[in-house]
């Protein structure tokens, strides 16, 4: 009988290390929920003993999330188990995560050790973790560049010490699918108990194969795929969650038994990870783009009018993108928009509907027509927004000096105090952002990023802006969401900065 393949998200982990996509403790506690209801079965929650932050917020989902599995990774070290296990110790189902590379180059240039020494290492550092736990999780580093026997050899000693999954990964994108789903049939041949565990595959994007290279290796008889929500991840990403998962919903036939993810949970997951990142997917990206289901083309019109499956495998309701735009209004109570809320799949809070509902009727002051596109967009603003901003925005003003510029007037909120500044600069934003810099006073930083988009269709759209600052070697993400541009630009500037004052 074929066993159901398992997804291993490590967004919290290997996605977090691409440079940009730093979240903070809140940020990180709301993803894992999110994972949680799109059904993983195991969080990568993080790498506990990096720093006193990581530990916290890996500990912190670990108590927060029961319905699959909490891990945390760890070098073949004393130190990086102790604080692996004591992090996640507070799960429904712990697991701890060892790795060491396997390949000659990283054994030589960076372990600076012997093959027999990583055997040796590798035996007894699961052995270790194995006295924390029974979920033990073994990964052959660079395993795509390592030589088949000495591998064999390693993953052997690994699942004799107590391994319960070995992880074989592509970690530079450098194998191809036909390598990925020999590799796996050959250790499942020639591993003694290899029916006990189970294989797994961590894939890099590097040359655009991180998708086929995992699905191909599920076909070679791995039980589980460790991705990212949006494929993010260091260099060019990892695995695309959504597209293995609707890959195998669209295939069936060419896979075991399907995931249990909840696949109408994907496009608001991917959603949330963007918004929290300070990103947007790019148009044409599969499944969660604007074009991904869009037909400009009058033969694909044609097409589609006549039979969907002439041009679409799969339907935008299958991963959670609303085509029933049901419209709501001045007139709509607040029962009304809670039903439709969770019509759309979202599992909010008394206090959370509350605050959705307030910016629903701002909004209906302002838009004639209000849409589900829009009522999503409000329902990530209020679940992202900072719970106790330490600056408030009030009001601006902006006014044309001619040769001069503009000048900006803003009002901000700090504790009891009303406090107004102006700035007279080259634009609007410049000007704003400078009068919000003399109140707030940060230290020193760059806009690295600033997009705008517009939520729906019209002249009255909802505008979200999404920047990112950098401060240091850190970076801090900010998004407005108003049907005035210039309200958003604010909302933005300010959730970032709130950020890194705190």
């Amino acid at each position: 009988m074929a066993k159901r393949i398992k997804i291993f998200d490590t967004t919290l982990r290997d996605g977090e290390q691409s440079p940009g996509c730093t979240m903070n403790l809140s940020e990180k506690i709301e993803v894992a929920r999110q994972l949680e209801r799109l059904k993983v079965d195991v969080i990568e929650a993080g790498f506990a003993i990096s720093s006193p932050g990581d530990f916290e917020s890996v500990k912190t989902i670990a108590e927060s999330v029961s319905d699959c599995t909490v891990a945390s990774l760890a070098r073949c070290t004393v130190g990086d188990i102790d604080a692996a296990w004591n992090a996640v110790k507070g799960a429904a189902d712990p697991r701890i995560h060892v790795f060491l590379a396997t390949s000659p180059i990283h054994m030589q240039y960076k372990l600076r050790m012997t093959p027999e020494q990583v055997v040796a290492k590798t035996a007894e550092m699961v052995a270790y973790a194995k006295k924390y736990c029974s979920n033990i999780e073994f990964s052959c580093e660079d395993a795509t560049r390592s030589d088949w026997e000495f591998l064999k050899v390693v993953v052997d000693a690994a699942i004799k010490a107590g391994a319960t999954v070995i992880n074989l990964p592509d970690t530079v994108g450098y194998t191809t699918p036909a390598e990925m789903q020999a590799l796996i049939q050959y250790m499942m041949e020639n591993i003694p108990d290899s029916d006990k565990i189970e294989y797994s595959v961590h894939c890099h994007n590097d040359l655009g194969m991180a998708v086929a290279n995992s699905l191909a290796g599920v076909q070679g008889g791995a039980l589980q795929i460790e991705c990212t929500v949006n494929g993010i991840g260091e260099r060019a990403g990892n695995t695309s969650l959504e597209q293995c998962v609707m890959a195998m919903h669209t295939r069936p036939t060419l896979f075991g038994e399907l995931p249990r993810i909840d696949t109408k949970q994907i496009y608001r997951t991917s959603k949330l990870v963007y918004s929290v990142i300070g990103q947007t997917a790019y148009n044409t990206q599969p499944l969660v783009g604007a074009n991904a289901f869009a037909h400009e083309s009058g033969i694909h019109q044609h097409g589609v009018l006549a039979n969907k499956l002439t041009y679409e495998i799969l339907t935008p309701e299958s991963v959670g993108i609303s085509t029933n735009q049901l419209v709501l209004g001045k007139h709509s109570g607040k029962h009304a928009l809670a039903a439709r809320i969770k019509e759309l799949g979202y599992d909010l809070s008394d206090e959370q509907v509350g605050e959705t509902f307030t910016k629903f009727k701002d909004l209906c002051d302002k838009k004639k027509v209000v849409t589900d596109s829009d009522i999503e967009a409000l329902i990530t603003n209020t679940t992202s927004s900072p719970e106790d901003e330490r600056y408030k925005f009030v009001s601006f003003t902006v006014a044309t000096k001619g040769r001069q510029g503009v000048e900006g007037t803003i009002c901000l909120r700090h504790e009891d105090e009303f406090i107004e500044k102006t700035y007279c600069g080259d634009g609007s934003i410049d000007s704003l952002y400078a009068a919000i810099d003399k109140i707030v006073c940060p230290p020193e930083h760059t806009l690295d990023k600033f997009i705008i988009n517009a939520v729906s269709e019209g002249q009255e759209t909802l505008g979200e802006v999404i920047l990112k600052l950098r401060c240091g070697d850190k970076t801090y993400n900010g998004r407005g969401l108003s049907t005035d541009i210039m309200e958003a630009s604010i909302m933005a500037y300010l959730g970032a900065l709130n950020q890194f004052m705190d």
